[in-house]
């Protein structure tokens, strides 16, 4: 009989239970043995529709059953300390993002992670979409030169998540989000940024690692809510190049391709300009195009290539667990070079200043 890797999940909400929860009990290799939850209505589906054994509000119970991995998705204030005691517990974790609410907490888990060489992800699911791993394998072989500028633009129809409490995290959920979790700056730490752009900078980060933040300057919308719906950033790089992240709450339906409330396909390009050609990927629209000076191109329509999934982040903490040989393409530093960037960003937004890092 194959090993079975003992599984936890500390944070199993409305997101865990639509995406964690189901790719781990669809595989054979994996014992989830606890889950912890302090949301009512959760701790219910996942005792008595998802016949879980032990089901718990206090994460350290999750912690003392000596798993062999955690997930940790809960509110993001609490990453840090829930990620920390599950890496010392000799756990490999994969966290959700945003990573941590400060850099400062970010490297520290990533420091952590090495000295224990514990395997740390971070929830970044386009960068294990085939769409990314091309990008990312042309980028290692062919490069583009010397990076001189990059591009991030998204817009999802969140507004709801933002502002009130009807939205779902996804149409076959039976768990309404919890609402402070997305709406409380002190819990989340902003809101679109947070929430949604922090899946395409760790996406940039990814195909970019050279790039680390010098200066930034930012302007948000808040729209009337607690937290940010609309972001314009500008980024001056330590490598002297420039970019710019932005970000929008679409009008809730305004989703490519469907007509439905709900829908995983964003609206996101990523645009990286360098001194000898240049990448660019349309999630919303499946366009492909990496491109050298020297007349080396690759350039299609890549059908569903842009849909966001989530599965590839689970499967693979469970992969690294067992020893296989994959790659773990959301690591910590990348975390933390996101939220490096967005924690600047909103830091900028409220001096008014350009900030440096």
């Amino acid at each position: 009989m194959s090993k079975k890797i003992r599984v936890g999940i500390i944070g199993a909400g409305s997101w865990a239970i639509a995406m964690h929860i189901p790719v781990l009990l669809s595989r054979n290799d994996v014992d989830l043995v606890s889950v912890c939850s302090k949301q009512e209505d959760a701790l219910s589906h996942l005792k008595n529709n998802l016949q879980i054994e032990h089901v718990t509000e206090n994460h350290r119970e999750v912690i003392d059953k000596s798993l062999d991995a955690i997930v940790v998705a809960s509110p993001p204030s609490l990453h840090f300390e829930h990620t920390k005691a599950a890496l010392e517990s000799g756990a490999n974790v994969l966290c959700e993002k945003p990573f941590t609410l400060t850099a400062k907490d970010a490297w520290f888990l990533d420091d952590i992670a090495k000295k224990t060489n514990r395997k740390l992800l971070i929830a970044f699911g386009w960068n294990y979409k085939d769409f990314t791993i091309e990008a990312k394998k042309l980028m290692e072989e062919h490069g583009i030169g010397e990076i001189q500028h990059s591009m991030v633009q998204m817009a999802t129809g969140i507004r709801g998540l933002l502002k009130t409490t009807n939205a779902f995290s996804s149409p076959d959920s039976t768990i309404m989000p919890d609402h402070n979790t997305w709406t409380n700056p002190k819990v989340s730490g902003g809101g679109y940024a947070q929430a949604q752009l922090s899946h395409a900078v760790g996406a940039l980060f990814w195909l970019a690692p050279d790039l680390r933040i010098d200066q930034v300057f930012s302007l948000m919308n808040f729209e009337n809510s607690q937290v940010d719906l609309n972001n314009s950033i500008s980024i001056k790089y330590k490598n002297g190049s420039t970019g710019v992240v932005s970000g929008a709450c679409s009008p809730d339906g305004a989703n490519y391709g469907t007509s439905d409330e709900w829908s995983p396909r964003h609206q996101l390009v990523i645009r990286i300009y360098g001194t000898e050609g240049q990448l660019i990927l349309d999630f919303e629209r499946d366009f492909f195009w990496f491109y050298r000076s020297d007349g080396f191109e690759v350039k299609k329509q890549w059908s569903g290539g842009g849909l966001y999934q989530c599965d590839g982040p689970a499967n693979t903490l469970i992969d690294l667990t067992l020893d296989k040989d994959v790659i773990n393409r959301s690591p910590a530093e990348v975390g933390a070079k996101t939220v490096e960037l967005l924690s600047t960003a909103y830091k900028s937004n409220y001096s008014k200043k350009l900030e440096r890092i």
